[in-house]
C-alpha cells in the first residue's frame, strides 16, 4: 500500500496490512488516520505491542487494548465520529459492520464498551458479531416509471399520535404511555382526571400485513431499498415553551432515560438538570423538578410492514410516514385539544425526538419514487 499521509511510521503499514475490505481513496485515507490515532494513544500506555499481536495472531486470549473513554463514549478521527470499538472491529475484522447493536463483548474482556468504565477496549477480537433482527427491504418502483394514478389513500391517522403527555415521576410497564394525568392527579383548570392510560404509540397500529403489489406496479421495475441501523438511532432535543434549550442528544444505547438530574457523560440517560436558560420562569423551574420518563416510543418491525404497505398507495402515503418519526412529548402539562394549553410549545418542558434510521429510509424510499403525483404550484 502507498503512503498517503506525508509520513506513515512502519507501525502503522503493518496494521493497515491486516485492514479488511477495500476502501477508495477518501475512505483509505480515513481509515489509516484512524490507525495513527490508536497508535499514538497506545504508545503512552505501552499497549502497542498486544495491539499487535491480537492484529496478527487473531487471538481472543489476548490482553484488553484500551484507550481513555470520551464524555459521549464516541471517537473523533478526522472530522468523522463513531464509536471507538465499532471503529477497529469494522477496520480489522467486519468492513460491513454497521452499529454496534451487532456487536457483543466476549466474558473474558473486562473493558468491553457497554461497562461505561473509564477505558474501553477496542481490541477486535474481544468481541463477536451477533445477528440482528433484518428488515426486508421494500420494493420501490423506480422513479421514471411511477404510474400518474394511485388508488386512494389509507387513513393513517389513528396510528400517527398527535402528541404525548408524560406525567411527573412516572415510568410505564408493560410498553405504556399515559396521555391522560394519572388518578387524582389535579390539571391547572382544577379538574381531576381518572382515565384509564392509553397504549404507547408503538401498540394498537392497523393491520401491516404487506399487500400484494397493487396492479398498477406488476409491470414496473421494482427496486429494493434497504435499512441501515445508524450509529444513533434517535436524536433528543430539549425545549422550554418554544425556546430550544442546550444541544441535541444522539442515543446509541438500545434504550434511555430522560431525567432532570446532572449526569454529564451516561450514553443511557439525557440530563436535563445540567442545562441552563436565562430566560427560565417560575412555572418551568417547577415542572423541571419533575422530569423522568423511560419507555418505548417505536417499533421497527410494525414501521417496515407499514412502509412496505404505503409504498402500494404511493408518494403521498409513504411521505404520511415521517410524522411517525418526530415525536414531541410533554412533561408534566398536557396539550392538545382536551387541555388548556392547544400546543406543545405552550407546556413549560417537553422534548422532540427524531427516529433516524426510519427517517433515512423513507429518505432513500421517496427519492427513489420520485415527486408526488399531486402537483403543486403558485396558485395551488
Amino acid at each position: 500500500m502507498s503512503s498517503i499521509l506525508p509520513f506513515t511510521p512502519p507501525i502503522v503499514k503493518r496494521l493497515l496490512g491486516w485492514k479488511k475490505g477495500e476502501q477508495n481513496g477518501q475512505e483509505e485515507k480515513w481509515c489509516e488516520k484512524a490507525v495513527k490515532s490508536l497508535v499514538k494513544k497506545l504508545k503512552k500506555t505501552g499497549q502497542l505491542d498486544e495491539l499487535e499481536k491480537a492484529i496478527t495472531t487473531q487471538n481472543i486470549n489476548t490482553k484488553c487494548i484500551t484507550i481513555p473513554r470520551s464524555l459521549d463514549g464516541r471517537l473523533q478521527v478526522s472530522h468523522r465520529k463513531g464509536l471507538p470499538h465499532v471503529i477497529y472491529c469494522r477496520l480489522w475484522r467486519w468492513p460491513d459492520l454497521h452499529s454496534h447493536h451487532e456487536l457483543r463483548a466476549m466474558e473474558m474482556c473486562e473493558y468491553a464498551f457497554n461497562m461505561k468504565k473509564d477505558e474501553v477496549c477496542v481490541n477486535p477480537y474481544h468481541y463477536q458479531r451477533v445477528e440482528t433482527p433484518v428488515l426486508p427491504p421494500v420494493l420501490v418502483p423506480r422513479q421514471t416509471e411511477i404510474p400518474a394514478e394511485f388508488p386512494p389513500l389509507d387513513d393513517y391517522s389513528h396510528s400517527i399520535p398527535e402528541n404525548t403527555n408524560f406525567p411527573a415521576g412516572i415510568e410505564p410497564q408493560s410498553n405504556y404511555i399515559p396521555e391522560t394525568p394519572p388518578p387524582g392527579y389535579l390539571s391547572e383548570d382544577g379538574e381531576t382526571s381518572d382515565h384509564q392510560m392509553n397504549p404507547s404509540m408503538d401498540a394498537g397500529s392497523p393491520n401491516l400485513s404487506p399487500n400484494p403489489m397493487s396492479p398498477a406496479h406488476n409491470n414496473l421495475d421494482l427496486q429494493p431499498v434497504t435499512y441501515c441501523e445508524p450509529a444513533f438511532w434517535c436524536s433528543i432535543s430539549y425545549y422550554e415553551l418554544n425556546q430550544r434549550v442546550g444541544e441535541t442528544f444522539h442515543a446509541s444505547q438500545p434504550s434511555m432515560t430522560v431525567d432532570g438530574f446532572t449526569d454529564p457523560s451516561n450514553s443511557e440517560r439525557f440530563c436535563l438538570g445540567l442545562l441552563s436558560n436565562v430566560n427560565r420562569n417560575a412555572a418551568v423551574e417547577l415542572t423541571r423538578r419533575h422530569i423522568g420518563c423511560n419507555l418505548k416510543i417505536f417499533n421497527n418491525q410494525e414501521f417496515a410492514a407499514l412502509l412496505a404497505q404505503s409504498v402500494n398507495q404511493g408518494f403521498e402515503a409513504v411521505y404520511q410516514l415521517t410524522r411517525m418519526c418526530t415525536i414531541r412529548m410533554s412533561f408534566v402539562k398536557g396539550w392538545g385539544a382536551e387541555y388548556r394549553r392547544q400546543t406543545v410549545t405552550s407546556t413549560p418542558c417537553w422534548i422532540e425526538l427524531h427516529l433516524n434510521g426510519p427517517l433515512q429510509w423513507l429518505d432513500k424510499v421517496l427519492t427513489q419514487m420520485g415527486s408526488p403525483s399531486i402537483r403543486c404550484s403558485s396558485v395551488s
